[in-house]
């Protein structure tokens, strides 16, 4: 099937700190292999935020945000398969792997198994710019390039639940299992966004015993404790110090066993390393971009606690995968049902970005459908 070349209305950032336009681009022609998603939900989430910034390097301005996206398949032409070979037809539900082109042939992918470090990896809304078609699901529809990966939801999973978890819920998934939680510990989140909220939610699940979280502002303090973290810190309440004796305060003076660090702020990291406990393991995963050095004292805050620390790069297709097999089970895909989620349309994505930036909503989507 082909495009009548259509009009697809679309939020563009043109470049850095220019704002969000919004334009009409030509629907593109479906290539063999190819296929349109007629967005119903994208997600505008940190990443966002520092696209707009300028914050990440090689990025093709102008561009279409939204890397995370749901909507039902407009039109496919020829086969698109799910990876168990089920054939996907048009008016399907899905959702799609952001990262694409993969080479599956570099030494990150076939000897480190690290498929995030693969220099060609390409990522929708992100890494794909506006010459490179529909790429973004800040849009009315995104082109589906062949060999994209698409996972189906049906009509089980709720598109707002799933989208509550958004790219947070994978890149939170790809953390704990790097900080490999073990039953019965203690496990602290930094940071009360959505990557820190989805943590706490998977570390509840995976077993922890308490779960602790510091972070800000109010709002997303208490979406932490209404998913059931024991007890919450305000980032604000006194200096460093004050944090870390808290924690201490919460585990008879050893430090948290494991934390997760989901905050943006290289400080954090060595606050990480201060609140764990002697033999304890940090799981570095919000420093996504460049937010300059911190200092620790080797010694004192990492060899002498004989630390594990890890970092934690975004996810995989097998992180994605199971974000989307956990919102096929109602039972474990409640928690996200009871974050407050804001919609906003395409002409609003300048003010949906703001609400992020200063954390005035726990999580924003786009709606194209919303508004004219």
């Amino acid at each position: 099937m082909t495009s009548g070349n259509r009009p697809v209305r679309a939020a563009v950032f043109p470049a850095p700190h220019a704002g969000v336009e919004l334009r009409e681009i030509p629907e593109p022609e479906l290539e063999a292999g190819g296929a349109r998603l007629q967005v119903e939900l994208s997600e505008v989430c940190g990443t966002d935020v520092h696209l707009a910034a300028g914050r990440l390097p090689g990025v093709p301005y102008p561009l279409i945000p939204g890397h995370v996206t749901v909507g039902r398949l407009a039109a496919i032409r020829g086969a698109l398969r799910d990876i168990h070979g089920r054939k996907l037809a048009e008016g399907d539900r899905i959702t799609f792997l952001d990262v694409h082109r993969t080479c599956n042939a570099c030494w990150y992918c076939l000897v480190a198994k690290a498929t995030t470090r693969c220099p060609e990896r390409k990522v929708y809304g992100i890494t794909y710019g506006l010459a490179d078609g529909l790429c973004g699901g800040w849009a009315e529809v995104v082109h589906l390039k062949p060999g994209v990966l698409c996972l189906p939801l049906g009509d089980a999973v709720d598109p707002e639940t799933f989208m509550a978890g958004g790219c947070a819920l994978p890149t939170a998934i790809h953390a704990l299992e790097r900080g490999e939680p073990r039953l019965g510990e203690t496990v602290l989140v930094l940071g009360t966004g959505p990557v820190g909220l989805s943590a706490l939610i998977l570390a509840r699940m995976l077993g922890a015993g308490r779960t602790l979280a510091i972070g800000a502002p109010e709002n997303r303090r208490a979406a932490a404790l209404a998913l059931g973290a024991d007890r919450v810190l305000a980032l604000e309440e006194g200096d460093a110090e004050h944090r870390a004796a808290w924690v201490r305060e919460q585990t008879a003076g050893r430090g948290a066993d494991l934390t997760i660090e989901a905050t943006g702020s290289p400080a954090a990291v060595v606050d990480a390393m201060r609140m764990t406990r002697d033999g304890g393991r940090v799981v570095v995963a919000g420093q996504y971009t460049d937010g300059g050095d911190a200092l620790f004292n080797p010694h004192r805050d990492l060899n002498r606690k004989h630390l594990d620390v890890r970092g934690s790069w975004g996810s995989d297709f097998s992180h994605f995968h199971r974000a989307v097999e956990l919102m096929h089970d109602p039972v474990r895909a409640e928690p996200w049902t009871r974050l407050a989620l804001a919609h906003y349309g395409l002409t609003e994505a300048g003010a949906a970005l703001a609400a992020v930036a200063s954390g005035a909503v726990v999580k924003a989507l786009i709606d194209p459908r919303v508004g004219g």
